[in-house]
């Protein structure tokens, strides 16, 4: 699991956070970046060994100048090539640091502090749990069936994520308080103290198993979108073997054994009416578990 990151948040800064964990974890634990300062230039290869040979260029053009044998045009030619070295060198000079701008990360982070959560945010048995979620989400997600219109695309767009961030959010608060309550118990606890712990440890349990509710709902959800999709597959495939037909009725019908017709591919159209009615089944437990979700 990632970074998980408020539905509300503007999609590239979203991206941009779920790409940079490592850093939104520095910034959380008070890591603060550099003053932004003009970025230092630093020469490529090219430009390196080009100067580098300026030297040589340079001595060459003395022994031609003091020589009276130098033609004229040589000398010319010479101090040409020089000077378009040097440009050259110049113009491929290149930013020192070309990585991301840690500071706008920075930025991004802490005008959204709280509409993102860190894997460090949960405990282990919370991450299984959001894990269990993100799958269920990413199945439905990914489905043919929901990117044909199969299922409400629009609603899933929307809700879908919702549902996310509101599991990964409990789940969070969760993580805080069992880590709390178990650093108390480790501390010893009074026997007067016992009879105030108890109903705290029930309210953790409870709070714990509605979220787990939430998630078996989601992936009751995704399990109804496979059935659809195992349905919508198997449909695609004896549509395409009833396209076939005629070119087999027709090698039976020109090899002489069309009275041997084997029953099974007649009853091609016949599977097709049963997948296409398991497939309508299918599409309709799925939006009955999605009214589920929302209720």
């Amino acid at each position: 699991m990632g970074v998980v990151v408020d539905p509300g948040v503007p999609p590239e800064v979203a991206g941009l956070l779920r790409a940079n964990a490592p850093l939104l974890s520095r910034v959380r634990s008070g890591w603060v970046p550099p003053a932004e300062t003009p970025s230092p230039r630093r020469k490529s290869p090219s430009s390196a060994m080009l100067l580098a040979a300026t030297p040589v260029v340079v001595a060459l053009m003395a022994l031609l100048l003091a020589s009276p044998f130098a033609p004229a045009g040589f000398v010319l030619l010479g101090t040409y090539v020089f000077v378009v070295l040097v440009k050259i060198a110049s113009m491929n000079e290149v930013p020192e640091d070309d990585r991301p701008q840690e500071r706008g990360i920075y930025e991004q982070a802490r005008w959204y502090d709280g509409r993102y959560l860190l894997p460090e945010d949960f405990d282990p048995e919370a991450r299984d749990v959001l894990v269990r979620a993100q799958r269920a989400i990413g199945s439905v997600l990914r489905s043919h069936v929901n990117a044909e219109g199969l299922l409400d695309d629009a609603r899933n767009a929307v809700m879908l994520p919702t549902q996310e961030w509101e599991i990964a959010r409990l789940l969070a608060k969760l993580s805080a308080l069992r880590l709390e309550h178990r650093e108390l118990l480790a501390r010893g606890i009074a026997p007067e103290v016992v009879a105030v712990i108890e109903p705290l440890e029930r309210a953790l349990v409870n709070s714990e198993a509605a979220v787990v509710a939430r998630v078996e709902a989601l992936e009751r959800y995704a399990g109804h979108v496979a059935e659809a999709e195992r349905a919508y597959h198997a449909r695609g495939q004896i549509e395409e073997l009833r396209a076939r037909l005629p070119r087999y009725e027709e090698l039976l019908a020109e090899s002489g054994a069309d009275q041997l017709a084997v029953p099974e591919i007649e009853r091609l159209a016949e599977d097709a009416d049963v997948l296409e009615r398991t497939l309508r089944r299918s599409v309709q437990s799925a939006h009955e578990a999605f009214r589920y979700l929302e209720g």
